[in-house]
């Protein structure tokens, strides 16, 4: 009975060790688990910063999306006014052309039905207007009724409505009335860019008849460029003339472009509630971007200074966001601590951080390099 109760006091006195060993070892690890040590060499090697808060501007952005355009007058469709064959189209999409040069000749024999008729109309003006001055003499001297007078004055001018038409329609053609009055009539007329730019479509190729609805080719000039943004109804208030407007664009590699708000819409579009935003590129931008480019822009509204970290000094893990604040250095090796931080804005490589108090003024942080010990 003796040896049972010494046993029975044995085995409680090593579960009481053992449990006693386990609660210390997990002290300390516990203790130890926001701690990380980094040696000099492991510092240096790995290409590790340490830095401090910086106070940064930090803007307030309106997000928007929309296009590059250019206004109404600065882009131009160019059209027949009388449909025809395509004889002559030499121009590519891409090419740059000026006001005035020629673009492209048509070919039609209504052309020359158009050119008969103006000379008929032209060879028979001259015979009315000469009948039409004989009875206004002779109206005069009271030798020939009213009548008379009033009928040669109705067919000179009616006649001279055609002749002014013919000739109209003839220069709207690019087809010279004196060179057809000479007798040169043409079957061909070519059509002249209306403005310089460059040739952002080309719809037709040789041969092909096109009509005077069909569109033949776009020209845009590119030196009045700008932005054409859609605003959110609930956004409009914020955003003013002169305010900056940064912007990305899909084929701009990541890279962002500035510009800035010069009209903001007075009307809302009822069905999708938003508002036009009409922002200026500077003359830089205009040969980087090209017409019709979708682009996200964001409208800077306010500036707020703020603290900050650069992006690559605060990891997020599980939910959470953590810093690596520097508690000092013992024996040439770095102690760092794990701690939680509260990060606002993000712009320009930097996270703005709201608990700032929870640090002493000149607190040091890893600024490169934390992900991997944090990860670790």
């Amino acid at each position: 009975m003796k040896n049972l109760h010494y046993k029975l006091i044995l085995v409680l006195s090593l579960s009481f060790i053992g449990c006693k060993e386990e609660t210390e070892s997990t002290g300390e690890e516990t203790s130890n688990t926001n701690e990380i040590t980094v040696t000099r060499q492991q510092f240096e090697s790995s290409g590790m910063k340490i830095g401090t808060f910086e106070t940064l501007e930090f803007p307030e952005i309106v997000q928007t999306t929309g296009e590059i355009d250019v206004p109404p007058e600065n882009r131009a469709v160019i059209n027949a006014f009388v449909g025809g064959y395509v004889k002559r189209n030499p121009l590519l999409v891409g090419d740059d052309v000026k006001k005035g040069q020629p673009l492209i000749t048509l070919e039609n024999p209504d052309y020359i039905e158009i050119q008969q008729q103006y000379l008929e109309v032209a060879e028979q003006l001259k015979y009315l207007k000469a009948e039409f001055d004989r009875q206004q003499t002779l109206f005069e001297e009271k030798v020939t009724s009213e009548k008379k007078f009033l009928q040669a004055e109705s067919d000179y001018r009616r006649n001279m409505a055609m002749y002014n038409g013919l000739r109209q329609k003839l220069q709207m053609l690019n087809i010279s009335p004196s060179l057809v009055e000479q007798g040169k009539i043409t079957s061909e007329i070519t059509i002249y860019s209306p403005i310089s730019g460059s040739i952002t479509a080309v719809d037709v190729s040789k041969g092909m008849f096109v009509t005077a609805q069909d569109r033949i080719m776009e020209i845009v000039e590119k030196e009045h460029m700008h932005l054409e943004l859609i605003a959110f109804e609930k956004d409009v208030m914020q955003i003013k003339k002169g305010q900056e407007i940064i912007f990305k664009t899909p084929e701009g590699n990541s890279n962002s472009f500035s510009g800035e708000v010069y009209l903001v819409g007075k009307a809302i579009d009822r069905q999708s509630r938003t508002v036009l935003i009409h922002g200026h590129l500077p003359d830089s931008l205009v040969e980087k971007l090209t017409v019709g480019m979708f682009v996200e822009a964001g409208i800077v509204t306010n500036k707020t200074k703020q603290q900050a970290l650069p992006e690559e000094a605060v990891i997020e893990q599980e939910g959470f966001s953590y810093v690596l604040h520097l508690l000092g250095e013992e024996n040439g090796n770095y102690i760092f601590q794990k701690k939680e931080v509260r990060p606002a804005a993000t712009y320009n490589g930097y996270k703005a951080i709201e608990n700032t108090a929870d640090f002493e003024a000149n607190a040091r942080f890893l600024t490169n390099g934390s992900f991997r010990l944090i990860g670790e």
